[in-house]
């Protein structure tokens, strides 16, 4: 068995370059910035913050959500798969190291501007359900409790 699988919390470093490839299949590249606070060890040395560079790439929906939404500076929640991939330049072999974006959540404030093509990004808040004391939950029973 094995597993490949980043989670990440972060800032968009720059705008996303998203591009249209055959069959209107659209991909979307960009950086993630995760960065570890400073910190004094119990010795008294400092340790400086830390900012760690991801290349991220998105396909298809991920990458269109990621065009109409995603900006630099966005806080982001994403999971992905981690791919090396290689290639020659020049002569020179080449390596980079990718997080291939299988979900990816918005997080922090919405922006209170619209985007520039006048579609604000707005959200339906979703349906808070509350039970009192006196109101029982739809679907439980007192006879099918789990344990």
């Amino acid at each position: 068995m094995s597993i490949n699988k980043a989670i990440l919390v972060g800032n968009v470093g720059k705008d996303p370059e998203v591009r249209y490839l055959e069959k209107n299949v659209a991909v979307a590249n960009f950086t993630l910035a995760t960065t570890d606070r400073a910190y004094t060890t119990q010795s008294g040395t400092q340790v400086p913050e830390r900012t760690e560079w991801h290349n991220i790439v998105a396909w298809r929906g991920l990458a269109e959500l990621t065009e109409k939404y995603i900006r630099k500076g966005s806080q982001l929640y994403i999971e992905g798969k981690i791919q090396t991939r290689s290639w020659e330049k020049d002569g020179v072999k080449r390596y980079t190291t990718e997080i291939y974006a299988e979900t990816i959540q918005l997080l922090g404030k919405r922006p209170e501007q619209s985007e520039p093509n006048g579609v604000a990004v707005t959200a339906a808040p979703a349906a808070a359900v509350q039970a009192s004391p006196e109101t029982p939950v739809p679907g439980a029973a007192e006879d099918d409790l789990p344990f």
